[in-house]
């Protein structure tokens, strides 16, 4: 007899990761931390917040090694995700990841951002699976980034209808 796996939810997904959310940050300049049009959820560029609301910083390539950038960009997925759940109310109102642009705040000689942004695909793969949590992706170094954060992503959904 054929075996039926139930496909977790995104909040069940999330639940047996066991992993907890910082606290969804409060904008410190003049734009919103997210914006709905229609059935698409747009959110603005995140740092990478931790549990007791400092930031993670340094730049990936001097104060920061590969591995901790990659936890770093983990980090901002989570910190995303803490906005989604504040704002939006549940992880399942999101059907999929559409697009992410990771920016990646390294030394000149640093060539390896895109893996230093699976961090947060990654996680996100996790959430949504890997059919609706892998969207387009660009990933980028930065001269700096603000507050010297070692990455930043914004990241665009569609949600269920």
């Amino acid at each position: 007899m054929e075996q039926i796996t139930e496909q977790l939810t995104p909040e069940q997904a999330f639940e047996q990761l066991g992993l907890s959310l910082p606290p969804a940050p409060l904008p410190l300049g003049v734009y919103k931390p997210y914006l709905i049009d229609g059935k698409y959820l747009y959110v603005s560029g995140h740092g990478p917040v931790q549990d007791d609301k400092r930031l993670i910083i340094g730049r990936i390539g001097r104060e920061l090694n590969m591995e901790e950038g990659k936890m770093a960009a983990r980090q901002v997925g989570l910190t995303i995700l803490s906005t989604i759940k504040t704002h939006i109310g549940s992880l399942d109102k999101v059907k999929r990841v559409i697009k992410i642009l990771g920016m990646v705040n390294c030394v000149d000689t640093f060539e390896r951002h895109p893996y230093i942004i699976n961090g947060c695909s990654e996680l996100f793969a996790e959430i949504w699976g890997t059919e609706n949590g892998i969207g387009v992706r660009s990933a980028v170094g930065m001269g700096t980034l603000p507050d010297n954060i070692p990455v930043e992503i914004e990241a665009l959904f569609e949600l269920h209808d």
